[in-house]
This record gives structure tokens, sequence and C-alpha cells, in this order.
């Protein structure tokens, strides 16, 4: 059986260790990406604020090694779901079956003025210019702008804006400075109101800003003003921007999307296609938009390849999910988040523990060493 995953974020690396451990030799895995290594997203506000270097974050891909499975570093440029076949800038492959993981990009273009105007910091790169920009910086408003409903890691906004705090306090820039955080969510983490409170309540404490419900509508760079649809205006000296999100041109022009996103069978991952799945960020499975919801999916879609030669039961796809929140001032709080195994959604907020630091840091080890065989 030949299986080809395409992209090796947690959802594709997930589908493709367990295909490893279970099939072994007995399928012919090839996971495919155009990058060369793999990047933690909480990695980026790490890089940004200086915590940590670039060299420090990145996991080779030449370092996977699962028996069975071929990794190969090529640009996906067409994919056929009625052939199940994937063309890339060096191949064609052709699969029994295809698990699309290729995530979301980023469309910077899509919010009028804010290519010129601000500064995305969910990209390495732009975590980068942020991270080169801030050594220059001398107080005054920071905005933390979310640019849609929908995007990576929802506590990431509330995170950059608590971790902004503690750099301008490092700095003795805080008192002369303000931050606020837009979204068009109606709480900080809507899921959770245990959790949405909690980080709300943390704002209060570093007289931290947070604007709900709104959407921008103009970044206007020139005059430094951030417009939003409740018609009110924010003048800014830094804006911290989370981007619009979309799928990848190459999922939008193979015939898998509706609405913008590849829609699921949610308890399967199946796409309508025969034998083509698909998970993680560019599916609109109804689960956030998170490398622990892609794991758990890459499982799920594992299990039913498997259950092709082997008989048993297949666990349906729980939409279930673990995060850490950086509450700033080295706290860490954390929460876990069932979207898909009841008749809704289902929260446990844990809030800042002592443990929560090295709880983070053990999330991070335990996927570094069970897919790239790397102790960070």
């Amino acid at each position: 059986m030949k299986v080809v995953i395409v992209g090796a974020g947690f959802g594709g690396l997930e589908t493709a260790t367990s295909l490893g451990e279970t099939l072994g030799r007995n399928a012919e895995v090839t996971l495919i990406d155009k990058n060369d290594a793999l990047v933690f997203g909480y990695s980026k506000l790490d890089v940004m604020f200086g915590r940590t270097t670039p060299d420090a974050i990145y996991l080779p891909y030449r370092a996977f090694s699962k028996v069975g499975v071929t990794f190969r570093q090529e640009t996906v440029t067409a994919i056929d779901p009625v052939a199940r076949r994937v063309t890339t800038d060096k191949g064609v492959y052709a699969a029994d079956v295809l698990v699309v993981a290729l995530g979301a990009d980023y469309d910077v273009a899509a919010t009028p003025g804010l290519a010129d105007g601000g500064q995305e910091f969910y990209s390495v790169a732009g975590s980068l210019k942020v991270r080169d920009i801030l050594p220059t910086f001398g107080g005054g408003t920071v905005v933390v702008g979310v640019m849609t409903p929908h995007y990576k890691c929802p506590p990431a906004p509330s995170e950059a804006a608590m971790l902004m705090h503690d750099y301008l306090t490092e700095r003795g820039l805080r008192d002369r400075s303000r931050i606020v955080m837009t979204t068009a969510m109606p709480s900080p983490l809507p899921v959770s109101k245990e959790a949405g409170d909690g980080i709300l309540a943390r704002f209060g404490e570093l007289g931290i800003e947070c604007i709900t419900g709104v959407m921008p509508t103009l970044v206007d760079g020139g005059a430094r003003r951030f417009h939003l649809s409740n018609g009110s205006v924010l003048d800014y000296d830094l804006l911290l921007a989370i981007p619009v999100h979309v799928a990848p041109r190459v999922v939008l022009e193979s015939g898998l999307a509706e609405g913008g996103w590849i829609p699921v069978d949610k308890a399967t991952l199946a796409t309508r296609f025969p034998d083509v799945f698909a998970i993680g960020d560019v599916t609109s499975v109804g689960t956030p938009r998170a490398g622990t919801f892609a794991e758990g999916a890459g499982r799920v879609v594992a299990a039913q390849i498997v259950a092709r030669s082997r008989a048993g039961d297949v666990a349906r796809y729980q939409g279930d999910g673990h995060c850490y929140i950086e509450f700033g001032e080295k706290q860490v709080a954390e929460i876990s988040v069932n979207f898909l195994g009841g008749p809704k959604p289902t929260s446990h907020y844990i809030g800042t523990t002592p443990e929560g630091v090295a709880n983070k840091r053990a999330f991070g080890s335990a996927r570094a060493n069970r897919w790239f065989g790397i102790s960070v």
C-alpha cells in the first residue's frame, strides 16, 4: 500500500510516525514538505522576544527516520484528489491513500495597509523581523491586532501582549507605553469562560487593554492609525498582527476545498474523495487551528489506514487537545479542550501552576523525541 502525506507539521508527522510503528515495511509511506525543518509555533514568540535563537528552534527533517517512511523535501505544485496523485517540483507520486496536511498560509494583503503599516509575527521570518525592530522601539502604544476570527494557536495573541509587558518592563519602557489587544472574538479565549476570564484578569494586573468583538478595516501606516469595525481608531507606534489565514493555493486549485477550507467527516477526517483524508489547519473540521489538534487527527487517520489490513474498531476523532498559555513573568497556564466528543465542547482550565513551565517544556521534548529522536 502506498500512502502519500503532504505536509510535515504535527499532523503529518504523527500520521507518518504511527504508520511506521504499526505497518513498518508493509506500507510505502512518503512524507513531503517544502521546508527542511519543523518549528513549534510557540517557539516564534521565544525568538521574537530574544528568549532563544533561530537555530535552537529548528527540528531538522533529516533526523526524521521511521521504518517504511521516506521524507522528501519538495514543493507540492498540484494535487489530484480523484487520481490520488501529487505533483511536486521534483516528481509525481501516485497513492493508494492520500493525506493532506498542508496547514494554513498567511494573506497579509487581505487587510488593507497591513503590509506597510504593521508586522506579522506568526512566521519565523516575521518573528525575526520583529526581534530586530524591538531593540530600537522607544516606547509608546503597542497594538496586538487579530485580523481574522480563525487563526492558529488561539492563545498566541494574548501571550504576545503579556510577553510584551515583560519585555517593556525589562527595558524600563512600560511606564511610558500602552498595550492593547484587539480580537473579533467575544473573549481572548472563548472556548473556555474560565480561561478567557483568567486572561482578562491577568490583563488587568498588567495594565493591558483588550477590545473584543471587532475586526480591523484599515491600517494607515503613514498616520499609524488602526481602524476597527466598530468605528473606533487606535493610534499606534508598533502594530503586531495576526494576519488573515487561508488554505494554500495548491489546495484551493485542487478541488478539495469548499468555502476556502477542506471539509471532512468529523469522525474519520475523510474527504468526499475516496481514500483521501485531510487533517489540521487546512480543514474546516471545527477544532482550533493548533498543532495538538492536528496531532490527534493524525493518529485517527493512521488508524483508518491500518484498519484496511487489520481487523478492529477505529476510534472516532474527538477533537481534543492540550494547550499552554504564557502569562508573563515566567508563569504558564494550561487548558484541555474536547470539541467533538460530546454534544458541545468541554474544557478544563488549570491556570498557572509551579509546574506549568516544566510541563510546557516536556510537551515539546516529548514530540521532538518521538518524531526526530532529539532531546530538547
